[in-house]
């Protein structure tokens, strides 16, 4: 009978969380044994591709193919493959392909699946990985209309770089991308969305490396989910001459059928028809789901399960533990369970998924030495955000929307038509969140006077006066 192999440190996920985790273990305790468990024969590697401010980085991704991540991690042994079970009393695990192995320290980087619109159609695509969304761009090819619906980070950019097609786009809210921006800036967006001449130069320089890798594993297994500038290496082009955009806000997908229904306008026959809660009626050619996501748990053999959130995730201390003893989580998979900073809060974003994998795989070296854990970081301190809607620099600080404070806030704005949105959000005199579109080199600025919560009741609208260099003020 083979032995059981145990590691010192098992991984599941190759995603950017997953990563990161590993590469602190490797930092701190080189000669460890690390097993990682991918379900792509690709992993994510984040790296910063630009660094605003001391704290404010914009991220760049790099798809690296799992023997070239080997090669640079020779203590790391990575099996294409997902969790199927976990036994932590035995501190075992099990695989789909049927191998076990054992561990001191396990950490859950499984990241999280896409919520599809609840319809059985084989006409709906989910938009959430790698190779979803390279499925995309074929199906594009032959298209002339697509249903897009959802309203988050994945849809806003999809329909900005979605080219020669119509588009319908189907969103709850009152105004898009509605978890990042305010509706001001949501218009100010929307009125640059025709400036064809902003594609992405920002970003044209990133491409993913790849090698080829042979795998055994089922095809149906879900790849890296995307990341910032995901579209980079796509042509996402239909078949028309041209695009047109069509937004049906507050409404959702009620059907979607194979007949044409009656009350649908115009004589043009559809592979699919799209009904809405408001009453209206579209054909297409399919719809392109990108709701948001779930985090992804896998099972629990013995004892009690996960502790898990309100929103599903698995509930993590301070130290990125969960309930279970040496099981800890970071990443989509995962949801804060202690008394957070003020000034930060927890969504499911890559920028927040690299330092959560940084400080998880950190504790757990940590544990295993019986070490006290290492203080949080910065990154728990105050919320950034750095990613791109509709071909501008969009940074996001702190309560950016007036998060946790009860609607008793005061905005400032400064908007320069196709250049610049800038959003301060204040309250009792001092800054707590800001929003900024654009190039406006003022992102350091905005940082330091949330941080340190000066009193700038007396410099009014003078914060955001374009003929003023605020930084004199601070000096």
């Amino acid at each position: 009978m083979e032995q059981l192999k145990i590691f010192d440190f098992v991984v599941v996920g190759g995603g950017i969380a997953g990563i990161s985790a590993i590469e602190q273990i490797c930092l701190r305790l080189p000669q460890s044994s690390v097993l990682l468990l991918s379900a792509s024969a690709f992993v994510r590697v984040a790296t910063t591709r630009l660094k605003l401010t001391t704290h404010i980085e914009e991220l760049q991704i790099q798809e690296e193919a799992v023997n070239d991540f080997h090669r640079r991690y020779p203590n790391v042994t990575v099996v294409i493959t997902k969790v199927d079970k976990i036994y932590p009393i035995l501190h075992i695990i099990k695989d789909s392909l049927g191998e076990t192995y054992g561990y001191r320290k396990i950490c859950i980087c499984s990241g999280s699946v896409p919520k599809l619109v609840d319809l059985e159609s084989p006409f709906i695509v989910g938009l959430r990985d790698t190779d979803s969304a390279a499925d995309l761009k074929m199906k594009l090819a032959k298209s002339k209309r697509v249903c897009v619906l959802g309203n988050g980070g994945i849809a806003t950019e999809l329909i900005y770089e979605l080219k020669n097609i119509d588009v319908i786009w189907v969103i709850r809210d009152k105004y898009i991308a509605s978890a990042f921006v305010d509706g001001g800036a949501a218009e100010f967006l929307m009125n640059c969305a025709d400036d064809t001449d902003k594609t992405s130069q920002h970003a044209k320089s990133l491409r993913y490396t790849t090698s080829h890798v042979s795998s055994d594993v089922e095809k149906d297994i879900p790849g890296c989910a995307l990341g910032p500038n995901w579209h980079v290496s796509l042509e996402l082009t239909g078949a028309l001459e041209k695009k047109n955009v069509s937004i049906e806000y507050q409404t959702f997908i009620k059907d979607v059928n194979v007949t044409k229904p009656a009350s649908c306008p115009g004589t043009e026959e559809w592979p699919v028809y799209v009904t809405l809660n408001n009453g209206k009626v579209f054909g297409c050619d399919f719809v392109i789901s990108a709701t948001g996501v779930s985090p992804s748990i896998p099972d629990i053999e013995e004892g009690k399960p996960f502790a898990v959130g309100r929103d599903g995730g698995i509930l993590v201390n301070q130290s990125m533990e969960s309930s279970i003893q040496d099981i800890y989580a970071a990443g989509d998979v995962c949801t804060v369970n202690w008394d957070v900073a003020f000034h930060w809060f927890q969504m499911r974003l890559w920028s927040q998924a690299r330092p959560m994998g940084s400080y998880a795989g950190l504790c757990m070296a940590a544990s295993l030495l019986k070490e006290a854990p290492p203080l949080l970081d910065f990154s728990f301190e105050l919320f950034t955000h750095v990613t791109r809607f509709f071909g501008f620099r969009v940074v996001l600080l702190g309560l950016f929307n007036g998060q946790k404070l009860g609607g008793k806030y005061e905005a400032l704005v400064r908007v320069t038509k196709g250049v610049e949105y800038l959003k301060l959000v204040v309250q009792d005199g001092k800054l707590h969140g800001a929003v900024l579109i654009g190039d406006t080199e003022m992102e350091e600025t905005f940082e330091n006077l949330i941080l340190n919560q000066l009193d700038i009741s007396r410099y009014g609208e003078n914060l955001l006066n374009p003929d003023i260099d605020i930084d004199d003020y601070f000096d």
